[in-house]
């Protein structure tokens, strides 16, 4: 038996629960993980709150990402004790996820823990963090670089946002942030930001085609207008990372950017990554992130405390990272 975070529909709505869970509900996988850490993110939100129809099977266990040591494997990559890290892969929607202390997948989707990192730190990274990493890619392979000029962070003051402004500090990049919440302005300078914007400066498109050249690049968590606001504001071969839909879903934009500024929108897809490309960005991380900035932004979480901070992220109102200790 092992102690889990349990979703349950009932009468339409989705109740959560902590319950003791058999390890033999487990589903199918060739690795099992004894799971010690987790993580909030905006996805995490969702599925908690029943919104998005990500989850289309009852009773399940959310957490789409986790950290822990392997207690058994059939796959030859993985022994006892091995640490590893898991993200995406439709854990915690499609299939049972991480706020659980056991959790069985299969040993491809899991990435070995890289030196200099361990559960606890792996996680205040997080999906968030993973995906602020292959944003950074990103437009480093499109070219942009320190010299170009600014590189913008929407919905800064998250885990993505927060993880993104840290690299591109430590990278060396202008990192100018945006957000809607002025108490985190003092929390955005310490990660590295070089300028803040309020949000609402970046939300109403103008419906010009074509604005003054202001963004190499974008790190866009938000989506929506703000999207199709800072298009038209992209510097000539400048590039837009777009790996969030906070915002929407939706924007209207126009070819313009694209044609007489050879401007692009990259999209960034953390859940089916390619495994070289996520040890990769792993590798990365512990380089290129200074995890001392990083810790003062965990805020440390229980699976009892889990559905209370669900409104919150959504609401945008959590800052930084939130680390689930399980066990």
């Amino acid at each position: 038996m092992f102690k889990a975070l349990m979703l349950e529909e009932k009468d339409g709505k989705v109740a959560s629960s902590i319950q003791q869970v058999d390890e033999a509900r487990l589903p199918e996988g060739d690795v099992t993980v004894a799971v010690t850490h987790s993580t909030l993110n905006y996805k995490d939100g969702l599925i908690l709150e029943g919104q998005g129809r990500l989850v289309r099977q009852y009773p399940h266990i959310p957490g789409i990402d986790f950290a822990g040591t392997v207690s058994e494997s059939a796959n030859s990559n993985f022994k006892p004790r091995d640490a590893v890290i898991l993200t995406g892969w439709r854990v915690g929607e499609a299939r049972w996820g991480g706020y659980a202390a056991k959790a069985r997948v299969r040993g491809e989707w899991l990435v070995p823990m890289p030196k200099g990192l361990d559960a606890r730190k792996a996680m205040a990274i997080g999906t968030a963090g993973f995906t602020a990493m292959l944003a950074v890619m990103a437009l480093e392979e499109h070219g942009v670089d320190p010299k170009m000029g600014p590189v913008l962070v929407t919905g800064a003051a998250g885990g993505l946002g927060s993880v993104a402004t840290a690299i591109l500090a430590k990278l060396g990049y202008q990192a100018v942030c945006s957000t809607g919440r002025a108490e985190t302005y003092d929390y955005l300078k310490s990660l590295g930001a070089s300028e803040i914007i309020p949000r609402a400066s970046i939300e109403q498109p103008s419906g010009r085609p074509l604005e003054s050249e202001r963004w190499a690049g974008v790190i866009d968590a938000v989506g929506g207008s703000t999207l199709a606001t800072v298009l038209p504001q992209m510097m000539y071969h400048g590039a837009i990372a777009s790996c969030g839909l906070a915002g929407g879903a939706k924007f209207e934009a126009t070819v313009v950017p694209f044609l007489l500024r050879g401007a692009s929108i990259l999209g960034i897809d953390s859940v089916m990554c390619p495994i070289a490309r996520r040890k990769a960005a792993w590798a990365r991380l512990v380089n290129d992130l200074p995890m001392a900035k990083l810790e003062a932004a965990i805020q440390p979480a229980k699976l009892e405390g889990l559905p209370a901070l669900a409104p919150r992220i959504l609401n945008g109102q959590v800052k930084g990272r939130v680390v689930v200790e399980i066990a």
